[in-house]
């Protein structure tokens, strides 16, 4: 089969649209969390939203619509926690995602336990994804990538010295409940092309991979894109050829790219010894 023959299928472009925006959206917001040493926020907040897809499946509702007022709650919760009780924030996120994801086993219990919708939420199916599903992620992807426009040079200054940026005027408080609801909903909206159990790489990945051979802000962000968007297009096109999970094949291409960064920056370290 031709490369070109893919784009005849509908739900092969929608899961190449779909994938691009989500891409695109989590390499932008990936960089403030890896320079915040907040990866881990991903993965909890994936953990949580497990919980409310399990219970939009019980309720016979869309698990999205169930899934994004949840994991945006929980990320709330997990600031407040934090800042409350003066718990560590690597402990909130732990303490809010084991118990998303324990509540997320009980209530898939009582629906009749796993089955096939539930895996494809926990692993991913982009070609799968409807129109209405599109629409969704042409909305938030919007929305999300508005706000960082928004936000860009408090975020920015955030990212590298929280403190100068508190002493300097911004209001970190604020930032902080921003990019935490902008990576729940960044979460929930990745769930259908990665999966709930793999959108965390998604979220790092990238910016780690570019973050490894560049140095200023303007190319880590450019070539996180890149990496994010190759990786989408790549792992879905060999995906659908192979007949393999298209959200694991993503993943794996995104880590063959980290590991090719990591040889460059070796290679380069070489020259200058």
């Amino acid at each position: 089969m031709e490369l070109l023959e893919l784009f005849k299928y509908d739900f092969i472009v929608r899961a190449l649209f779909t994938g691009l925006l989500v891409a695109m959206t989590c390499s932008l917001l990936g960089i403030f969390l890896v320079l915040k040493r907040l990866s881990l926020i991903g993965d909890g907040l994936a953990h949580i939203t497990f919980g409310g897809v399990a219970l939009g499946l019980l309720t016979k509702n869309d698990p999205f619509y169930i899934a994004l007022p949840f994991s945006v709650l929980s990320s709330l919760g997990i600031l407040k926690l934090t800042h409350k009780s003066k718990i560590y924030g690597d402990a909130a996120i732990g303490i809010i995602s084991a118990a998303g994801i324990a509540g997320g086993v009980i209530v898939s219990h009582m629906a009749g336990g796993f089955n096939i919708d539930i895996f494809s939420y926990l692993f991913g199916n982009i070609l799968a994804i409807s129109k209405s599903d599109m629409y969704i992620s042409v909305i938030l992807s919007v929305v999300v990538c508005g706000l960082i426009l928004i936000y860009l040079d408090d975020l920015f200054s955030m990212a590298f010295d929280e403190e100068l940026a508190k002493i300097t005027g911004i209001d970190t408080v604020k930032l902080n409940y921003v990019l935490s609801m902008l990576t729940a909903i960044t979460v929930v909206m990745s769930m259908r092309v990665v999966g709930i159990m793999l959108v965390s790489a998604l979220l790092i990945l990238p910016s780690v991979s570019a973050l490894q051979i560049f140095h200023s802000y303007r190319k880590v962000s450019l070539f996180s894109i890149i990496f994010s968007v190759t990786s989408v297009l790549t792992g879905i096109t060999i995906s659908f050829v192979y007949n393999l999970p298209s959200g694991a094949t993503i993943v794996m291409v995104n880590f063959l790219i980290f590991l090719c960064c990591l040889m460059i920056k070796y290679l380069e370290s070489l020259k200058t010894k």
